[in-house]
């Protein structure tokens, strides 16, 4: 091994096309479901058809791919050059379904997304400087969290994924689920390190074959459709600017930079490099330009997905190639709908069974971050006790703030920006605002130095 690869950053380390392209897939499985998600349900209640819901999910896979190669290799000032994985952000799910169901249409929700992405583009380099207001403290709960908040997502697909479905919750379901997390767990029992790193990968491969020699699963409709077809430029009529809209979308686009934030932190703790404003500033205009640019095509806002980092961590992949891979993979999905409907036909349990470990993952990599602080300081646990339960409301209950203005709605809704927020708020009475500062708590007594 040379001095230089000895050096070289985890992150910018290359594995070779092959390797590149089977773990840059993992990533596309994980985040599928959660990609063409957004699109689905603003289509659904813009009362677009089915095959008008396609157009708006390739449209998503193409821009989510070519946001994530942004991301991931990045060119001058923009992209922080990390693994993450873009796509349509869920936090403007509420406010865009609320626009198109009050009269502005699908062309107010891409006038306001353009508006609201350009002034976060422009907002980065400010934002970015609250780098010093995230030490461990604040980080560990907000990584912690990110699980968390995605757990009750694998718990939804290992139930089936549709509630009205006569199905959901049914013991096949989570039996299959509960299965496919058995194939990852003895995949990791091994002692191939390529195959631990694929578990993930081949567990969803194996627990489809499974699924189908079950009964699971429907693949008669894959080739039904066009094979090849190129995302439309506004393909729903040019943008409109209606003031309420962007105003809406802007509250959401501070939520989504306050997320990729935390993302990029995340991500970087997991790869063990340096996150700096610098590095912060430049993902946040990836971001933000992959967002203003969405509508061309016909999608929506764009952010860093919390489940990969949950698979940067369980693999060891840190390659940020490996996720550019990924998004080379999603933009062919997006320009091939026949493999979009290969990969939307993998059954839902499936999908869950996989998920329970990944997003396990990041919770315990939140933990490990925690476990770091001195709880000798009561104001270290206040802060983690109270950033952490602020989170969780939402995740419990999602009608908790449904009698606050929208605004309030829109910022709390995700137990991400929560705990974000409130660890933040607590680090700066703690840590940073004199007036507030408690003194040092002093430790017992008697007690082992190995204990402090």
């Amino acid at each position: 091994m040379t001095e230089e690869s000895k050096t070289i950053s985890p992150e910018h380390e290359y594995l070779g096309a092959g390797k590149s392209a089977a773990y840059g897939l993992q990533h596309v499985l994980t985040m599928y479901g959660g990609i063409i998600a957004p699109p689905l349900i603003v289509g659904t209640a813009a009362g677009l058809s089915a095959q008008h819901i396609g157009l708006l999910i390739a449209a998503a896979l193409f821009v989510g791919g070519l946001a994530t190669i942004l991301q991931t290799i990045g060119v001058k000032y923009i992209g922080a050059k990390l693994p993450l994985v873009q796509g349509v952000s869920f936090a403007g799910v509420a406010t865009m379904v609320a626009i198109v169901t009050t009269g502005g249409g699908l062309s107010a929700v891409y006038g306001a997304v353009i508006i609201a992405s350009l002034i976060g583009f422009f907002l980065a380099p400010y934002f970015s400087r609250i780098i010093r207001f995230f030490p461990p403290v604040v980080t560990g709960c907000v990584i912690t969290i990110i699980g968390l908040s995605l757990l009750p997502v694998a718990v939804r697909w290992m139930m089936g994924g549709n509630k009205n479905a006569p199905e959901w919750g049914s013991v096949e379901n989570i039996g299959l689920a509960l299965l496919t997390l058995g194939i990852v767990i003895c995949l990791n029992l091994t002692k191939n390190a390529s195959i631990r790193r694929l578990s993930i990968l081949l567990a969803i491969v194996m627990g489809s074959v499974l699924a189908y020699l079950m009964g699971f699963g429907d693949f008669s409709k894959v080739g039904n459709g066009a094979w090849v077809q190129f995302p439309s430029l506004f393909a729903f009529g040019m943008p409109t600017f209606e003031l309420t809209a962007i105003i809406s979308m802007l509250i959401v686009t501070l939520v989504i930079m306050t997320e990729t934030t935390a993302d990029i932190i995340a991500v970087g703790e997991i790869v063990g490099t340096k996150v700096d404003s610098e590095r912060i500033s430049n993902g946040l205009r990836a971001d933000m330009l992959s967002s203003a640019v969405a509508p061309i095509f016909g999608s929506f806002m764009q952010s860093a997905f919390a489940q990969n980092v949950g698979l940067v961590a369980i693999t060891g992949i840190k390659s940020r190639f490996v996720v550019a891979a990924g998004g080379m993979i999603l933009v062919v999905l997006g320009l091939l709908p026949i493999m979009g409907r290969l990969i939307a036909a993998i059954p839902v349990p499936v999908l869950g069974g996989a998920g329970l470990v990944l997003f396990g993952t990041v919770a315990a990599s939140g933990i490990r971050t925690l476990a770091k602080i001195d709880y000798n300081e009561q104001k270290n646990l206040i802060i983690v006790a109270t950033a952490i339960a602020a989170g969780m409301i939402p995740i419990i209950d999602h009608s908790f703030y449904a009698n606050f203005p929208k605004w309030i709605q829109t910022l709390f809704h995700s137990g991400i920006s929560s705990t974000c927020l409130m660890a933040i708020i607590l680090n700066l009475l703690f840590n940073h605002l004199s007036l507030f500062k408690p003194g040092h708590a002093e430790a017992p007594k008697n007690i082992p130095e190995t204990l402090h």
